[in-house]
């Protein structure tokens, strides 16, 4: 696919809290409350759902595995044999076993160029997986931000075992910040990825670029069926800078989103809608724009990853440095965020689902941004309710 817009900015304005390195409002290191936003269940749904508790917990049950470089990345394989972790700074994929912590180089990605916030970020595995054995990635080339896809063939040596990246869709504004990077399979089998606006705050507002988007696409990567724009790409806009993904146990989609200096973000996904960006930080009194369901200030969260277990989003925080909870009712929070793990592992880059109560965690403390008195970065198994 050809590129959209080339237009991009390597730097934004001091003051921006692009991975959780920027300054801004100082945090009160308290919860903040729920907003409403319109999203895909109508208030009679909600009113006959059952929330979570209001008060959640969380346990880590181990450590996995220590001394990875720059995580970033997650998948589980379809077994829950061992977890695919990708390398931003290395370009790397990783085999990492559940039981042992043994660390196997699948190979590098061949493209991958990483500087800044850009590299190779998200990973998923095909919906098909079992048949094909595709893995794909999301990655900062030289000229773009791109979508790619590799097979995996195990019987291959160590570090031989991916195969070429086939380029399945091209042109995302690159940025030496804010190249968003997070891709999903959903429910519907379609591929959702996350962008950033490269430092350049209009393409957010420009619907015919691919910067400051969710975009959902078919696995061949072409514009997914039913999308809210007539043969584009683009599921939602007005995004700033989207990192984190997940589906609750009613196919409904949110994301999390970095704000610049006062308010991260947790929204409900409303196909065609309007997120505000660069026009509203957090929550806006303007009907034109969809409001975040929960809101935090930046040095409290700046989040990446995202995951649903037991009832709540669970989201987390590079310079916010913890894992908050928020619980649900339809599409609204049910009660105000709640943090755990605070200072304890250092920055959070990403957290998946492991199935029921269960979770993984990776840290982001080698990404430049980190302190070397936070360790090695590692993923943790949680226990959460």
């Amino acid at each position: 696919m050809s590129a959209v817009l080339a237009a991009t900015a390597l730097l934004l304005t001091a003051g921006c809290s692009s991975d959780g390195g920027g300054g801004g409002s100082s945090g009160d290191g308290g919860s903040k409350t729920s907003g409403s936003t319109t999203a895909q269940s109508s208030p009679s749904q909600q009113a006959a759902e059952q929330g979570p508790p209001a008060k959640g917990s969380v346990k880590v049950l181990r450590t996995v595995t220590t001394g990875l470089n720059t995580p970033w990345g997650l998948a589980p394989l379809p077994d829950d044999s061992a977890l695919l972790v990708a390398s931003r700074d290395e370009g790397t994929i990783t085999k990492v076993d559940v039981k042992s912590g043994k660390k196997t180089e699948l190979g590098k990605v061949s493209g991958v160029s990483p500087a800044g916030e850009g590299g190779l970020l998200g990973i998923a595995l095909s919906p098909d997986y079992a048949s094909d054995h595709m893995i794909y990635a999301y990655f900062t080339s030289a000229s773009d931000n791109r979508i790619v896809r590799m097979l995996y063939d195990a019987k291959k040596p160590a570090g031989e075992q991916l195969g070429a990246p086939d380029t399945i869709f091209k042109g995302i504004p690159k940025g030496y910040i804010h190249n968003g990077g997070r891709i999903a399979f959903g429910p519907d089998k379609m591929l959702y990825a996350g962008t950033g606006e490269s430092g350049n705050r209009g393409l957010a507002q420009d619907k015919k670029s691919l910067g400051g988007k969710i975009l959902r696409l078919t696995p061949e990567g072409e514009p997914a069926p039913g999308n809210p724009f007539p043969n584009s790409p683009v599921y939602t806009y007005g995004h700033r800078n989207v990192q984190g993904l997940a589906w609750d146990s009613k196919q409904r989609l949110f994301a999390s989103e970095f704000g610049q200096d006062t308010w991260d973000e947790l929204n409900a996904i409303k196909p065609g809608a309007n997120y505000g960006w660069p026009d509203a930080e957090g929550r806006s009194s303007d009907s034109e724009y969809q409001n975040p369901i929960a809101q935090w200030h930046t040095d409290d969260a700046s989040p990446s990853g995202i995951a649903y277990a037991e009832g709540s989003i669970w989201m987390a925080g590079l310079k916010g440095q913890r894992l908050w909870r928020i619980p649900l009712k339809g599409t609204e929070a049910s009660a105000d965020p709640q943090s755990f793990l605070q200072g304890k592992y250092g920055r959070l880059r990403t957290v998946v689902s492991a199935g029921g109560d269960k979770l993984w965690l990776t840290t982001s403390n080698t990404d430049g941004r980190g302190s070397p008195k936070s360790g090695d970065d590692r993923i943790l198994e949680l226990q959460v309710g």
